[in-house]
């Protein structure tokens, strides 16, 4: 049996239940999970033990969406000020260059950049599966999350409209709802692991109503029910969008997928920005889960979703980074204060508090996911933890609340230990990694990458 034992933390955030918090004492590791916990001095022998002073102890943070390949694109010049669907027509001209090999390398290039904000899960949503390459993309993700020691629940994802026929994406990254449902039912098969503490879990995840037919959504959805499986979609995200669902399909983009059978409590969407009070209330009734984007939001001028709204109705709230091509970071610390700044921009009866957005990026997070295995600090639960030093330059003269200063100030250094699974992955701020050889195949490919779509279209991507 091996024991972590972490000793005297300045501050801890338990996010359980009673949302504990206290000073000093100790935190048990033992094997995989949490088995004791509390402000009482614990001497025992332990095969390692963490001197916490000086540092706020949290819950693994949990990121519900994402697009790992977009590490690979960065602020190109011509997106740089673009909204959303120009923004997506000039980046799949790139991304349909993706292969087997940048897929992986995207993907522990973009979990990485996770962990060393504090991420001990995340989910991502691949829904781009270009025809000239390898099929098991998913596959591809799923090694990386192995080999860097990271709780993964990637979500098959699928796009089946193409722009031949209405659809955004170009008809060479499409696939027929056949080969989705195929490999969907291999990758359950062969990764699937819905017993707690699992490693791997695969979710379902149309991409969204402008690049999958109706009939992909509502087969995904009975499948999903059917088979105990998470689902996950884009939803409300732009005003663009609900024109688009309203002229296609007849109704606004809530009432579209909830006539698909999407409102349930197996469901999350990212973003729900543009929701009426009526759709907020039906999402709390059928208790579907949101992925709250704020960076993204901002990123793509797409608006501010009503998050107090939802908080107050019932609706399950967590957070997610999005790509990196509509945030240009994967830092979970930067979006729980942007979750908090953003809020502030609206009336004060609707702000949130750090300790509320510190919640989302937790307990919100497992909730969404459909784990109570994860996202507190409690007795029992997987030994999922992220320390951080507050006795840094930007944390000085904060210390009058330790664990709201994570939220207000900006970190510039990488969380100091991070524990998943029982054992320590980031160790005073060092990854297992050889990052500097993974920056380099990371840039080589995406430059390989952007110069192949310049030569292939003529878009000039650099202006």
């Amino acid at each position: 049996m091996s024991r972590i034992l972490i000793q005297n933390p300045l501050a801890v955030a338990t996010m359980n239940d009673s949302k504990d918090e206290f000073t000093g004492g100790h935190i048990l590791i033992e094997n995989d999970k949490i088995t004791s916990i509390g402000q009482d001095v614990l001497d025992i022998p332990a095969d390692e033990v963490i001197d916490a002073s000086g540092m706020v102890v949290l819950p693994g943070l949990i990121n519900t969406h994402h697009h790992l390949y977009q590490t690979l694109t960065r602020n190109i010049p011509l997106m740089q000020n673009q909204s959303l669907f120009s923004w997506l027509t000039n980046h799949y001209e790139v991304w349909r260059e993706l292969t087997e090999e940048a897929v992986s390398i995207s993907a522990k290039t973009g979990l990485l950049e996770l962990m060393k904000s504090g991420t001990t899960t995340s989910s991502d949503h691949l829904y781009l599966f270009p025809n000239h390459t390898s099929g098991e993309l998913i596959d591809a993700e799923i090694k990386s999350a192995r080999e860097i020691g990271i709780r993964f629940q990637p979500t098959r994802g699928s796009m089946s409209l193409g722009k031949s026929k209405g659809g955004l994406p170009p008809d060479d990254t499409v696939q027929t709802e056949g080969e989705i449902q195929a490999d969907t039912e291999r990758l359950l098969a062969k990764y699937h692991n819905d017993s707690d503490g699992a490693m791997v879990r695969i979710s379902l995840a149309p991409c969204s109503p402008f690049s999958v037919t109706p009939e992909l959504m509502k087969s995904t959805a009975e499948f999903a029910l059917a088979n105990g499986l998470q689902m996950h979609t884009h939803l409300a995200e732009t005003l663009d969008e609900e024109t688009f669902c309203i002229e296609q399909f007849g109704a606004r983009p809530a009432k579209y997928v909830d006539d698909l059978g999407w409102m349930n409590s197996n469901a999350w969407f990212a973003h729900a920005i543009h929701l009426n009070d009526d759709e907020i209330q039906r999402m709390a009734e059928t208790d579907a889960g949101i992925s709250h984007c704020p960076t993204s939001n901002m990123r793509l001028g797409s608006g501010i979703a009503r998050i107090k709204e939802m908080m107050d109705a019932g609706v399950r709230v967590s957070l997610g980074v999005d790509g990196t091509a509509s945030n240009d970071a994967g830092n979970m610390l930067m979006e729980i204060r942007n979750a908090m700044m953003i809020s502030r921009l609206r009336d004060e009866s609707f702000w949130l508090t750090a300790r509320e957005v510190l919640w989302l990026a937790t307990r919100g997070g497992a909730s969404v996911l459909g784990r109570n295995d994860i996202g507190e600090l409690s007795i029992g639960k997987q030994a999922d933890i992220a320390l951080f030093s507050v006795e840094q330059l930007e944390y000085a003269g904060g210390m009058s609340d330790p664990i709201a200063s994570l939220v207000f100030s900006v970190r510039t250094t990488s969380v100091d230990y991070l524990i998943i699974n029982g054992e320590i992955q980031i160790r005073k701020g060092c990854s297992k990694i050889d990052e500097k050889a993974l920056l380099k195949t990371h840039n080589d490919i995406a430059g390989e990458m952007l110069q192949k779509a310049q030569q292939k279209t003529g878009i000039n991507f650099l202006e």
